[in-house]
């Protein structure tokens, strides 16, 4: 957990829940210290996927830039402990210091992190990333009513569909047990006919070894990273969104660091917010790459019945998630639709 490493008899630390307050009373002449400061960091993907490779990108830039003053440690395949849906609460409470969280899990907080997985509303990483950029300030107003703060933003890959059979139209999806990551996704597969089951990371390869589900809604890179040939033979890019993930810090403990400390994660956060849109050019032929290799037949040029079975059942989803959003969400489409 974050702490001052001098002076730790003044320092002492009962709690993982007492963060905050431990670097807060860390004083000697009214002055606090800011060396050695140590923070953990939980990811529930594995060290492999874009989002843990862009993770150890921000560590490395924190510890170039403050001196190694500001060493974390990057926890991947939910090592902690905490999955995604964990993340939000965990880093609030100061159980974790940061997270990268899919952003579809926390819309029980607010409905607001559903935007980037409403189906069929980009069309590239370019409209992605000007959604996001419209977005931000309401995801920052969010994370700091709960005391915390938005690093950078993690994209995806575009969702498409593993499966063990060819997805060619409808009907392919009637009665389908399919994997979803959030909301959207779910009402979205429902609408159109299939059996849809939302399941955490963690859950998705048990459950498509043991049968209980025999498809899923993710992109390129996350199969890869899983090993889908193992249960998968095809994949359909069906485009369906770019979702992304969230990392985020606790702000009492960004608050306890010093001046330099705060520009240095600050400044870090900024270079890994860019690597990482730059990053996600590239990945989906990186990925199809790794999935030729392993004889995955790639689907990217889905039939027009699908995609329109597919909008139209998306239709609503949309329409729901403007009305939870209210104001907020129509000025976000406006704008980003240039209306």
């Amino acid at each position: 957990m974050a702490h001052n490493s001098q002076h730790p008899a003044q320092c002492n630390i009962k709690s993982i829940f007492s963060v905050a307050v431990v670097l807060g009373a860390c004083f000697v002449s009214g002055q606090a210290y800011s060396q050695s400061v140590n923070m953990d960091f939980s990811n529930e993907y594995n060290a492999n996927s874009i989002h843990a490779q862009g993770d150890a990108y921000f560590i490395d830039s924190v510890r170039e830039l403050t001196n190694d003053d500001v060493n974390i440690t990057l926890h991947t395949g939910g090592a902690l402990g905490f999955n995604s849906g964990d993340h939000f609460y965990a880093v609030a409470d100061g159980a974790i210091e940061m997270a990268d969280t899919l952003s579809g899990t926390m819309s029980g907080i607010d409905s607001i992190f559903l935007l980037s997985s409403l189906p069929f509303i980009v069309e590239d990483i370019e409209d992605a990333r000007r959604l996001y950029e419209i977005a931000k300030p309401h995801y920052e107003a969010v994370f700091e009513e709960n005391d915390q703060i938005l690093l950078y933003a993690s994209p995806w890959p575009p969702s498409g569909i593993w499966s063990k059979n060819a997805i060619n139209d409808q009907a392919d999806l009637s009665n389908l047990k399919i994997r979803t990551f959030d909301r959207n996704g779910t009402e979205t597969f429902r609408n159109v006919g299939a059996a849809p089951v939302s399941l955490s990371w963690g859950d998705v390869v048990p459950q498509l070894a043991t049968g209980g589900i025999t498809a899923v809604l993710t992109s390129a890179e996350a199969g890869a990273n899983g090993s889908f040939w193992e249960h998968q033979d095809h994949f359909a890019a069906i485009q369906y969104a770019i979702p992304l993930n969230m990392v985020h810090m606790n702000k009492s403990v960004f608050d306890a660091l010093s001046a330099e400390q705060q520009d240095a994660i600050l400044e870090a956060a900024r270079l890994t917010d860019l690597h990482n849109w730059e990053t996600v050019e590239t990945r989906t032929a990186e990925n199809y790459q790794t999935l030729s290799q392993h004889d995955v037949t790639i689907n990217d040029a889905v039939s027009p019945a699908l995609t329109d079975a597919l909008a139209q059942a998306a239709s609503s989803v949309v329409e729901n998630w403007l009305e939870s959003a209210g104001d907020r969400g129509q000025e976000i489409l406006g704008q980003f639709r240039g209306e």
